[in-house]
């Protein structure tokens, strides 16, 4: 039965905070029309909160209160589509196994190299347990990514396992059955990679994948893709493939490290042949230090693209509240900050103005931007350590 909960509201620079919940269940978030009635939901790890005033609470599988020092069943990024097309959404996860100390902790590898790609069936307004179907292992990445990356017209998880970066797809005719992974690297002994992106590097109208030391360009159907080495980051999460100045080359937009500091995007250049080159600019420092008067967030481990309302596209992030506990990286017990920054582009170049939406709260693994009240401005939706939270957008 669904659980009845007040959230409580606090307003905050443009935006008013609800709390969904106080446990930490989940360092995933997503959104969809769980029930049908038209209007957006919130979905954390097991629980998914009916909208629009997100005080129902139902468990897609069993829910609790997990240790705030150790990880959770939901430490990565889930996602949310119909795979049966049947019109009801159901929830993609990233599972992690309790592990020997029950703590989801890396030990937990289970009878696979890695950690198990699970989808839950919605039950479609049946009042029974959403069906679990186990179809991926070996899922090593702290950060996979979802989207058409083959432009098949379906999404596909883009992750790496423990030997090779690719992407898996699912069998439209039978979706309950195990994936196919697809390959885009070389084999090599990755064990855990954190960050993976994909989008359209060269211009030719396909997809390239990135990850911190280079990126992968499609080559022609069945053949190799081809390697281009390129230090995008130490230890990223969500690569983001995006045109920041509007010079029409794509650009890729990164954490810099996830435990310790640093927001920049690598602006594409061309050389006299027509060669990719990169230039680093810095959005948020990698040495705080080295520049007191801008934002200090350590921890940043989720990133997402967002209009909020500037007219322009932004980004959202937070910092990522107790990542490895309460002693782990780097200044663990600094303001929970969500942050967006504005992108403003003039003739003096690219500027990312900051904006803290909230300082007790944060991001987990994963932050999303979407109009959850059909209001025409993105709202922001986070879950970590400190509970789960949206952020009402009332016009910034």
């Amino acid at each position: 039965m669904p659980t009845l909960h007040q959230p409580p509201v606090k307003n905050c620079a443009g935006f008013a905070a609800l709390t969904l919940d106080t446990r930490f269940v989940s360092e995933a978030v997503g959104f969809g029309d769980f029930n049908r009635d038209g209007i957006l939901d919130v979905v954390a790890g097991p629980c998914w909160y009916e909208g629009p005033d997100f005080r129902k609470r139902h468990d897609i599988f069993p829910s609790g209160k997990n240790d705030p020092h150790g990880y959770s069943p939901v430490t990565q990024p889930l996602f949310v589509h119909d795979f049966t097309g049947n019109g009801w959404p159901d929830v993609f996860i990233v599972r992690r196994p309790p592990g020997p100390k029950n703590d989801y902790g890396f030990l937990g590898w289970g009878d696979s190299p890695g950690w198990e790609g699970v989808w839950y069936e919605n039950p479609a307004g049946k009042n029974i347990p959403w069906k679990e179907h186990r179809v991926l292992g070996n899922i090593a990445n702290e950060a996979p990514v979802w989207g058409d990356i083959n432009r098949d017209g379906r999404p596909e998880l883009v992750y790496s396992s423990r030997e090779q970066y690719g992407y898996a797809s699912y069998d439209a005719k039978d979706p309950r059955k195990p994936w196919t992974f697809h390959p885009v690297s070389e084999p090599a002994g990755l064990y855990l990679a954190s960050g993976v992106g994909f989008g359209d590097i060269t211009g030719n109208g396909k997809n390239d994948v990135v990850c911190p030391n280079g990126w992968w360009e499609q080559a022609e159907h069945g053949k190799p893709w081809v390697w281009r080495p390129h230090k995008f980051a130490e230890n990223a999460a969500q690569m983001l493939v995006f045109d920041v100045d509007g010079d029409g080359l794509n650009d890729v937009i990164t954490i810099w490290h996830c435990h310790r500091y640093g927001l920049v995007w690598h602006k594409q250049t061309r050389g006299a042949g027509g060669e990719i080159r990169w230039e680093m600019r810095e959005i948020l420092p990698i040495e705080p230090e080295t520049n007191p008067t801008a934002p200090r967030v350590s921890q940043l481990h989720s990133l997402a693209l967002a209009n909020l309302g500037s007219g322009a596209t932004g980004l959202v992030t937070g910092k990522r509240f107790w990542a490895h506990g309460e002693t782990g990286d780097v200044e663990p017990d600094a303001p929970a900050v969500v942050v967006w920054l504005e992108l403003k582009r003039g003739p003096n170049g690219v500027e990312f103005i900051p904006h803290v939406v909230d300082d007790d709260s944060g991001a987990g693994t994963q932050i999303v931007a979407v109009d959850l009240k059909g209001s025409g401005r993105p709202d922001i939706v986070s879950s970590n350590k400190k509970g789960v939270r949206v952020f009402l957008n009332r016009g910034v």
